[in-house]
């Protein structure tokens, strides 16, 4: 699926409509240059499972941790800065692995070992400053049930 985004403020909208959709054990991984707008989309993520906090850039931190709706814990890692993804893989793996976390990724690769196939991968171009273009697709069964749901 292919989605145009003209700007900032729709990103974060479009975001909050993912949001709504997501479930305990939803895995996001975002794929990006820097300043393309993950940050953004993970805030807009963050409103649609009803996150009351400040979602930040986890750049320097490597992790933040929010409550959300019903329940849920929204678990952001942003592996920018690392080389080797070391101890941060198991920690990876069980905010993967609890059935009550969304998990969002930005820079995955570094960890593509430890993220299951089934997720939903969202790669984001800048056709234009103000523009993204967002290629999303599903990796197995779960996350083809919230791709289905954006296709409405």
């Amino acid at each position: 699926m292919i989605r145009e985004i003209k700007n900032e403020a729709e990103m974060k909208r479009f975001g909050e409509m993912l949001g709504s959709y997501l479930f305990g054990g939803s895995i996001i991984e975002l794929i990006g240059d820097v300043g393309s707008g993950k940050t953004t989309l993970t805030k807009g993520i963050a409103l649609g499972l009803g996150v009351e906090e400040d979602v930040q850039s986890p750049s320097f931190t490597i992790k933040r941790l929010y409550g959300a709706r019903d329940h849920l814990s929204l678990a952001h890692y942003d592996f920018y800065r690392l080389m080797d993804v070391g101890i941060m893989a198991n920690e990876l793996e069980e905010s993967i692995l609890d059935p009550n976390c969304v998990t969002i990724i930005e820079w995955g690769e570094i960890v593509d070992g430890v993220l299951p196939a089934d997720r939903l991968s969202i790669k984001i171009t800048s056709p234009t400053e103000e523009s993204r273009e967002l290629t999303i697709y599903a990796g197995g069964e779960k996350s083809r049930k919230i791709l289905d749901c954006l296709s409405v």
